[in-house]
């Protein structure tokens, strides 16, 4: 019979709380800056629906706006994955602070959103 091993300072089973972030209102976008290794072509705009395509130096693309929601969220990381690029950042910023980035900005290309 072998030795039962007894597992201390787990967080396993800690508990989630289900507090609501007070500093969003309910059904609101959240803004995210999501930066890439690699620059996006113009062609691409539409793809990310809505977002904004930042060319900045040192081959970097910031992809900046409005997401939904959470599912939004990952079905973004999920195209960045199916390109095959490589995900350097996401953040979550203020609308106000949105448009903001701390690299030079090179070129910028707006998508439409489609109806």
């Amino acid at each position: 019979m072998s030795p039962k091993i007894v597992m201390t300072g787990h967080n396993r089973y800690r508990i989630m709380t289900n507090k609501l972030d007070p500093s969003v209102e309910p059904g609101e976008p959240m803004f995210y800056q999501i930066r890439l290794q690699g620059h996006l072509s113009p062609q691409w705009a539409a793809w990310f629906g809505g977002l904004t395509i930042t060319l900045e130096e040192q081959g970097v693309t910031l992809l900046t706006g409005p997401v939904a929601d959470q599912a939004a969220l990952h079905g973004l990381l999920k195209k960045v994955r199916d390109l095959g690029l490589l995900l350097l950042l996401v953040n979550r910023v203020e609308p106000g602070q949105a448009g903001v980035s701390e690299i030079h900005k090179t070129d910028q290309y707006h998508s439409k959103k489609e109806s």
